[in-house]
């Protein structure tokens, strides 16, 4: 009896012996979070910076507010009560970036990695040669690089909506954790160098540096070892659209995706790279995102705090909600506080994937390319700028 009476005194005054949310606690880590080398959450940092890393201590669980997206989710009390903020727990993830440096010299100066995927079988068949479908499914099949989710990531893809909807149904950030190792392999390492080499908005004149002119060339001579890009050529070769000489097609891809053009009223002002990866911002009228089809550039911009992901577009089809392992997702988000109130991508393939997809659909492809990629029926939607230039280039889910 005296140890029943002691015990609702405790629960009385609140002395519950446990944890203070129990079972439900938002700072209880789950295994897999306690796998290393993987961190829930990425923080980019400049070379400059790495001896202020957070590295005495134990890591920091609790939602950092980000100063461009405020949700709802400030701190503080409210009476007796202690706001608690909505997104999950996140640790700050680093992106080595010490040997980025080495990007900006000439090609001639840099060492790149060896020919991946020998023995791999780059010779396009018969069938795919005359099916542009089975083309892009065999590009899929040679993605080595291509990551997996619940190993290489995880996501989390919040509520659904449709697209004319404004409400944030999002409770949480996009991604929730990525491999350390990811930023380490080569085609990735050198594809991120290139992300902050543009002025996002739309109109305004780049200038493109000698060592950004580097980083442009050593980028596609390390996709062009890869096997989707191998293959890329040899499609290219027996469809007679470029010679053989492996140095012409490197030229053909560098000035494809990386030489300028107008766009929204300016002169040298865009490319085909800066829209479709890096995404930019139209600032006549309603601004709104344009572009930003790639899951690295949203990884990287959603850490920094520019990017708030508000939530999944429903799919065509009832029943086909997507989860963490969907890696075609069509979504909604703010960059920089501006809107994209659709916006679709391939989420996990690697760089040269992509841009092996996007330039066979340009050269050997229409408006519309209704294709299979793995599991995914996608449409690939591609608009040029007359004859030669990528307008816009990027995926519809089918399904």
């Amino acid at each position: 009896m005296e140890g029943l009476i002691k015990g609702l005194i405790d629960v009385a005054l609140g002395n519950n012996g446990g944890d203070d949310e129990g079972p439900n606690n938002r700072d209880r880590r789950s295994p897999r979070e306690d796998q290393q080398p993987r961190s829930t959450w990425a923080q980019v940092v400049s070379s400059g910076d790495q001896g202020n890393a957070q590295d005495s201590g134990p890591p920091d669980h609790r939602y950092q507010t980000n100063p461009w997206c405020q949700k709802g989710e400030s701190g503080g009390s409210n009476g007796d009560w202690e706001t608690v903020p909505k997104r999950h727990p996140k640790r700050p993830q680093k992106v080595v970036k010490d040997h980025w440096d080495g990007y900006k010299r000439p090609s001639s100066e840099q060492q790149f990695n060896e020919a991946a995927g020998h023995g791999i079988d780059i010779e396009p068949t018969h069938e795919e040669l005359s099916d542009l479908s089975k083309a892009c499914n065999r590009l899929w099949e040679l993605d080595q690089n291509r990551l997996v989710p619940e190993k290489d990531y995880q996501i989390d893809c919040g509520e659904g909506k449709k697209v004319y909807q404004k409400e944030d149904m999002a409770s949480g950030s996009l991604f929730s954790w990525l491999n350390d190792d990811v930023f380490r392999r080569p085609t990735y390492a050198r594809f991120c160098s290139l992300l902050d080499n543009y002025n996002p908005n739309q109109g305004c004149k780049e200038v493109v540096t000698e060592q950004e002119k580097h980083e442009q060339a050593a980028f596609i001579e390390e996709i062009s070892r890869t096997p989707p890009i191998k293959y890329l050529h040899k499609y290219l070769v027996s469809k007679g659209i470029i010679r053989e000489s492996i140095e012409d097609f490197k030229r053909l891809m560098k000035s494809l995706w990386f030489d300028l053009y107008g766009r929204g009223g300016g002169s040298s002002c865009s490319s085909a790279f800066e829209h479709v990866f890096v995404g930019e911002i139209k600032g006549r009228g309603e601004s709104e995102v344009c572009g930003f089809h790639n899951w690295v550039q949203f990884y990287l911009e959603e850490a920094k705090g520019t990017v708030d992901y508000q939530g999944y577009i429903f799919p065509r089809r009832r029943g086909q909600v997507p989860d963490s392992e969907t890696q075609l997702l069509t979504i909604q988000f703010e960059w920089n506080g501006v809107p994209k109130s659709v916006s679709s991508t391939l989420v996990g393939v690697s760089p040269e994937f992509e841009i092996a997809l996007y330039t066979l659909c340009f050269y050997l492809g229409r408006e519309d390319n209704l294709v299979h990629l793995g599991p995914y029926p996608v449409n690939i939607k591609c608009y040029r700028l007359g004859n030669d230039k990528i307008g816009s280039v990027f995926p519809i889910a089918e399904s």
